[in-house]
């Protein structure tokens, strides 16, 4: 068990096949003032933090992200590289929040492909700690650097990640073309790894 910054005690471990359901379900949706304006240069893209007015509810549909397949036991990878989902468990036995990650050996790349930390649980460090134990993972595999994808509208993420050490690296502005997320820019982020 470890406390967080409020002192609420969280278990914090690698995910088991019973705790699949619980993933899945995790709210994961937010609640912003501002994002992040894109505008695409010659010479590469600006970002700006803009407000919105009312603000910005975010609900990703169920079958989000659900296009691959996550039949890796719970966080055992195979040969071409290394998976691991660290979940926090609240002291009631509930999920709390969960970091799924991939290592990639070729490029020493360590993947968050998905954090989420239940509303009722945020602004408490979990996502902080998640990340450290995604960081911890990434050194024990010898990760160069730890990288992460996140939409423009996720101001409170973007604002989490660069407190944390993430800095801005690239955009794809048509990840999200054909989706519930449309009109919506993916911003991509990392850090060097041994981590900060």
């Amino acid at each position: 068990m470890t406390a967080t910054k409020d002192t609420t005690t969280y278990e914090f471990r690698t995910a088991r096949p019973e705790d699949a359901e619980a993933i899945v379900a995790l709210d994961g949706s937010f609640t912003t003032s501002t994002v992040f304006e894109v505008a695409v240069t010659d010479g590469g893209f600006a970002l700006r933090e803009v407000p919105v007015d009312p603000p910005l509810v975010k609900v990703f549909p169920d079958e989000f992200g659900d296009d691959d397949d996550d039949d890796d036991d719970a966080g055992e990878g195979g040969a071409e590289g290394d998976s691991r989902t660290f979940v926090a468990v609240g002291a009631d036995g509930a999920l709390a929040g969960y970091a799924a990650v991939f290592y990639s050996p070729w490029n020493r790349r360590l993947t968050i492909e998905d954090i989420e930390v239940a509303p009722d649980h945020r602004g408490r460090g979990l996502g902080r700690a998640l990340i450290g134990h995604a960081a911890g993972f990434a050194r024990e595999r010898g990760a160069g650097h730890i990288w992460l994808e996140v939409t423009n509208v996720n101001a409170p993420a973007i604002h989490a990640y660069r407190r944390m050490g993430f800095a801005f690296c690239g955009l794809d502005t048509s990840l999200y073309q054909g989706t519930v997320s449309e009109g919506e820019h993916a911003l991509y982020m990392s850090m060097p790894c041994p981590c900060p």
